[in-house]
């Protein structure tokens, strides 16, 4: 029987079992926004037997380079960082206050494992909070970054210190990477960690296929996105890219308490997203459409309005212009320690990345008017 038009494609898997083994390292080991070199090192030593040569910036920021020499430079980039707190007051009585480093949601603090790491190693320690029993009142108090606070294990300001905790000292969740369903990846710093994973089995795609590409292609790694994609600024001005394609997470909306009239309507699941934007270039981003259907690789489309918010902004606005687009992974619960991703959507990324690439010519002119 002939297949019918409008038959499911089955889907084939990118993403390998040693490949997996290396995103679950690297989603497990912490790197909190300005402490991001440990991961940034479990990263490299992924990518080193797909590319040709490597650096890194002053503040952290990891970039392989396939075909280094050729003039027209081509980028592909997601960021590192994972939101996090600080240490910010410790109290006599050996409790910890905190601020934010990055977008860090107070409301899903309270009964977190978290680890505070320290000159001699992680301190374990727990966001505290009142038992339900002790809570009265004709309005509860809800939690805010004036209320939560972190309980070590001990009882004074001297014995906190001892432990090597003081002021400035970086917090992150414990919690770690797990497959749901046989069909989602959860854990914490999805965002964006899922990105540097994708391109980096880009990169793998291209060496294991013996693709040659007739531009220098750098695979950046950036720092420090989640305090306003600071990394991307001062990466784009060492680089001086022609072309950037970033990727990051965007919102899946499909689950409750999130309006579509203002969010849009995405799911994971449904295939990557393509993003319309002051800052995408149209020519580029007709590139990765025409890539999309002529792979039959599903994709969405999301509005993102004056601005991205994302490292496409930092990218497309440096150097005097540079043509970038976004594709953008469908998350659940952005910010939290049970991101969702789902595993066709990193697949079918991976794969839009790697032949938009294939599809760019050398010294390709993506002006409007020439």
């Amino acid at each position: 029987m002939a297949k019918k038009k409008d038959d499911k494609q089955k889907h084939v898997s990118v993403v390998t079992k040693k490949s997996l083994q290396f995103f679950e390292e690297y989603i497990n080991n912490p790197s909190p926004t300005g402490f991001e070199y440990p991961g940034q090192k479990l990263w490299l030593d992924y990518l080193k037997p797909y590319i040709d040569e490597s650096f890194i910036d002053n503040y952290g920021t990891a970039v392989g380079v396939i075909n280094p020499k050729a003039e027209y430079r081509v980028v592909i980039e997601a960021h590192a960082d994972e939101i996090s707190w600080f240490v910010n007051y410790i109290t006599a009585e050996g409790l910890i206050y905190v601020i934010r480093n990055g977008g860090s949601d107070h409301q899903i603090a309270p009964s977190k494992r978290v680890n505070i790491h320290t000159d001699n190693g992680m301190v374990k320690a727990v966001f505290g909070w009142p038992a339900i029993h002790t809570r009265s009142g004709e309005k509860e108090e809800a939690p805010a970054l004036k209320n939560i606070f972190l309980d070590c294990g001990c009882t004074s300001k001297d014995e906190v210190e001892a432990l090597g905790i003081h002021v400035g000292c970086v917090i992150t969740y414990e919690d770690e990477f797990m497959v749901l369903n046989d069909r989602y990846y959860v854990g914490r710093a999805l965002d964006n960690r899922a990105g540097g994973f994708m391109i980096a089995e880009v990169a793998r795609l291209l060496k294991e296929n013996k693709q040659k590409l007739p531009f220098a292609l750098y695979i950046v790694n950036s720092v420090q996105e989640e305090i306003g994609l600071r990394g991307a600024e001062m990466i784009a001005h060492r680089i001086k890219p022609h072309v950037a394609i970033v990727t990051d997470v965007t919102h899946d909306t499909s689950t409750p308490m999130i309006n579509k009239i203002t969010q849009g309507d995405l799911a994971c699941g449904k295939g990557p997203v393509v993003s319309y934007a002051p800052a995408v270039q149209t020519n580029l981003n007709k590139l990765l459409i025409k890539t999309a259907e002529k792979n039959d690789i599903p994709f969405q489309r999301q509005a993102s309005s004056r601005s991205t918010g994302t490292d496409t902004d930092a990218f497309a606005y440096s150097n005097g212009g540079v043509p970038s687009a976004l594709i953008s992974l469908p998350l659940r619960y952005m910010h939290t320690t049970v991101e969702m991703i789902h595993k066709e959507d990193v697949d079918n990324v991976i794969s839009l990345i790697y032949h938009s690439l294939l599809n760019i010519e050398k010294d390709q002119d993506f002006r409007y008017t020439k």
